[in-house]
């Protein structure tokens, strides 16, 4: 790196950081995920806002590459945690309504998703429209399981029934969601197909070589509070190579970081796995995965828009929100919850967050959607994220009028003091 460019790239960090936390900092002021702030922020400096060559100044092209790389790091460290600190608890004494609720608001998104993607292919599909279509139904089917932990836990509804059984069913979801990407990934993959081959045996390498050692490594006793030696330094090799196996094989880095996280045993102290998860959300979700979404914010380009995109724009939002409500309700009710948990039901499984910016993110980086297309997905995102807190106030004061609002006690519970969620960042 040359002085100029080392300039250059301290410059639009530091940008891009102040802008990160002060925009998120502001969508928390107002009652919104700190995600939606930052995606704000990215926005706000791209070409969207701005002219392209004020864009391009303040954030120069030479050095986007660097920011993305340490935004990656900051995502694949994110996706680890919360592979490890996915909790199939969550089923337990809820399995049958979790996966009923699941199967709706998963099945009925990506369907929809399918049928609006049809006349759309033609028009925002950069190669193979086969994979734009399974890919739209995918990113329709999310629900962002980070990011309605921490609204639950905002409003103190994790630890009651309506927050175990959402949760638990966005688990699930979430799980599914990124197994079906994962296939589109590797169908749609073009040079090195067969490397996809390797994945059994990078799943036996996981589960027989690295989970018994982490085992034994978290099983070791640390000083005066801290992690046992060895620990951290081997997590940091077992995640960079994890990711790059994936990536190798064709299935994207963050399906290796999810992996690793979740095969990772669950065993030992209960202070090593809270240390753990401390020391990496410091390094990656509070410092380097904000970059993240001001990179990506800064890829929307609507400065172009015309009727027909806001046409499509109209039509992904409403698709989006209708099939979610209804597929989550549907499963809801059939699983035996009534009318009025099932109502905040569909409208918490609506959020999409970070989840669907990282899905929308993978799905330009593999030519399965075009810039324009992009761009709709992710102000997609960050719309029906933002509805969510509105949406549920709304329920809630419905509920409180309802005659049986003690079957939805749990929507008015006031939040607990110091409550914190260390999977969801918002």
């Amino acid at each position: 790196m040359t002085g100029h460019l080392q300039t250059d790239f301290f410059l639009a960090l530091a940008l891009a950081l102040t802008a990160a936390r002060l925009c998120g900092a502001a969508a928390r002021r107002i009652g919104q995920p700190p995600v939606v702030g930052e995606i704000f922020a990215g926005i706000l400096l791209s070409p969207t806002v701005l002219t392209a060559p004020v864009s391009h100044a303040l954030i120069p092209g030479s050095v986007r590459p660097l920011l993305e790389g340490l935004a990656n790091i900051g995502l694949a460290i994110f996706m680890f945690t919360v592979g490890y600190e996915l909790d199939l608890a969550l089923l337990r004494g809820r399995r049958r309504t979790a996966l009923t609720l699941a199967a709706g608001s998963v099945v009925v998104p990506l369907t929809a998703g399918v049928l609006l993607a049809l006349p759309l292919a033609g028009t925002y599909a950069p190669g193979n429209r086969t994979g734009f279509v399974l890919f739209l139904g995918v990113a329709m089917s999310v629900t962002a399981f980070p990011v309605l932990a921490r609204i639950l836990t905002d409003r103190g509804l994790n630890s009651r029934p309506l927050g175990g059984i959402t949760l638990a069913a966005a688990a699930v979801g979430d799980v599914a969601a990124w197994l079906c990407l994962a296939a589109v990934v590797a169908f749609c993959g073009a040079a090195g197909q067969w490397h996809v081959m390797f994945l059994p045996l990078y799943a036996a390498v996981l589960w027989c070589a690295v989970r018994p050692l982490f085992r034994r490594l978290s099983a070791r006793p640390g000083l005066g509070g801290e992690l046992p030696a060895g620990l951290l330094p081997a997590l940091t090799v077992a995640l960079a190579a994890s990711c790059a196996a994936t990536e190798w094989m064709g299935v994207h880095f963050i399906f290796g970081a999810f992996a690793l996280g979740a095969v990772l045993p669950k065993t030992g102290p209960e202070q090593v796995r809270t240390r753990l998860v401390e020391q990496l959300e410091h390094a990656g979700s509070h410092f380097l995965l904000p970059l993240y979404f001001i990179v990506a914010g800064t890829k929307v380009d609507l400065s172009g828009v015309g009727p027909g995109l806001l046409g499509t724009l109209a039509a992904v939002v409403a698709v989006a929100v209708a099939s979610k409500a209804v597929g989550a309700y549907a499963g809801a009710r059939l699983s035996g919850t009534g009318h009025r948990m099932a109502l905040p039901i569909a409208v918490l499984m609506n959020t999409r967050g970070l989840t669907e910016i990282v899905i929308v993110t993978v799905g330009l980086q593999m030519h399965l959607i075009d810039g324009r297309f992009y761009s709709i997905m992710l102000i997609m995102a960050v719309v029906t994220t933002a509805m969510t807190g509105p949406l549920l106030n709304l329920v809630r004061d419905g509920a409180r009028r309802g005659p049986d609002t003690a079957a939805t006690g749990a929507l008015s519970a006031p939040r607990p003091a110091g409550a914190v969620s260390r999977t969801g960042r918002g």
